[in-house]
């Protein structure tokens, strides 16, 4: 199966937006999670979700949709319309300088009574993700999740121009497996650089999902997902099986990420960074 893509902004005005997946319940990391979103538990003093918007910043992102559902009033609360490094809090002149990014906010708990999963958060998202009357909009975004803790990590402006002219419906960051996920998600094909899904008994080795990568909207439509954009009745749906059908096409790119990266799931993994 085969499909051209349809993004027609010029890589110098290719305007990528983000969104960021914090509708989770958090159930691992109780009772830290009765009273708190996941995402923003503290690491080194600031929120999950601050150190994702401060490298979303960094990458010149300038829009983001962040969904919610338990506790969802509080994201909101927390970072309002728009987030900015605040002057004269001791950060880097490069921060200081970059522009604000304008924040929307799917609510999957308060729409539907609960969180969609993944893919079904991302289609009711579509709409604020991939509006047409955006200047420099096109049908590429970032796909990341509020709960992991990646300090190092750069969204690359020209890995998502690349991306966008690659014909490809994703792009993933895979990092090497970490104890709690010790068979991996995917294989890596390292001469095509394309993403592999592995069979059962498939000797080769897999990686971990690192919830970081880029994604073309055309993913979260037929024939690949049936859910119509906007997601109206709040149907859930994960995104592995959607991932799965199109690295068996050919239509998934993969690269492995060695920076720091951890998925915060349990009080111990947050007390262990907040002790390094």
């Amino acid at each position: 199966m085969s499909w051209s893509p349809t993004t027609t902004a010029s890589p110098a005005r290719l305007q990528v937006p983000a969104m960021l997946l914090a509708a989770g319940r958090g159930e691992r990391m109780r009772p830290l999670t009765d009273r708190c979103p996941k995402p923003l538990l503290l690491v080194r003093g600031k929120s999950l979700l601050q150190w994702q918007l401060e490298a979303l910043l960094r990458g010149g992102c300038h829009r983001a949709v962040i969904n919610t559902a338990w506790l969802g009033d509080l994201i909101p609360d927390t970072f309002q319309s728009h987030f900015a490094i605040q002057p004269g809090q001791n950060k880097p002149d490069m921060l200081l300088n970059i522009e604000q990014i304008q924040i929307s906010y799917s609510h999957e708990g308060r729409d539907f009574g609960a969180a969609l999963e993944t893919a079904g958060g991302i289609c009711r998202a579509l709409p604020l993700l991939c509006p047409p009357a955006v200047e420099g909009g096109g049908e590429v975004f970032w796909v990341l999740a509020g709960d992991v803790f990646t300090p190092g990590f750069e969204f690359n402006g020209q890995a998502a121009a690349r991306f966008a002219r690659s014909g490809l419906l994703a792009h993933l960051w895979l990092v090497p497996n970490p104890a709690h996920n010790p068979r991996g998600d995917f294989g890596l094909d390292a001469a095509s650089g394309l993403a592999l899904n592995l069979a059962a008994d498939d000797p080769r080795p897999r990686y971990t999902y690192s919830t970081i990568g880029l994604y073309h909207r055309a993913l979260f439509a037929p024939p690949w997902c049936p859910i119509p954009a906007g997601n109206p009745q709040g149907t859930k749906a994960a995104l592995a099986p959607l991932l799965r059908a199109a690295m068996d096409q050919g239509l998934v790119s993969a690269e492995l990420y060695t920076g720091d990266w951890t998925d915060v799931g349990t009080p111990q993994r947050l007390a262990q960074l907040n002790t390094d």
